[in-house]
């Protein structure tokens, strides 16, 4: 089996390299077949979050406008 970057079989674009024949995904199956099970080890991560800490990017936006060009009615 060939060795592979870490970056190639990175989860979020290993089918990417897949499709560009970077990686073969029989070999890559494989590869995910001999990783150990590391559940056990998995720390509960909370997080609280504040809508007040995000841009609403649609306050800029124009409200949206019925299918004759009317503005909706409320």
């Amino acid at each position: 089996m060939a060795d592979y970057e870490n970056k190639l079989v990175d989860k979020r674009v290993v089918t990417r390299y897949i499709k560009k024949g970077a990686v073969d995904e029989k070999e890559y199956e494989q590869l995910l077949k001999k990783l150990p099970d590391l559940a056990d080890q998995a720390l509960p991560i909370e997080a609280a979050m504040d809508l007040d800490d995000f841009d609403d990017e649609d306050e800029d936006e124009e409200e949206p406008q019925s299918p004759a060009g009317e503005a909706p009615q409320a």
